[in-house]
């Protein structure tokens, strides 16, 4: 096993498909957290 670098996209949409929020994470970041923070935006 090696190092792996990259990126999460975690989106909030509504059901027609209209984008709520965006966050974009490094991978090492807990999707709990991220998830948390843009819903107490909304």
């Amino acid at each position: 096993m090696g190092w792996f670098y990259g990126f999460k996209l975690h989106l909030i949409i509504n059901d027609q498909g209209g984008i709520f929020s965006v966050k974009v994470t490094t991978i090492n970041v807990d999707d709990k957290k991220s998830v948390s923070e843009i819903s107490d935006d909304l």
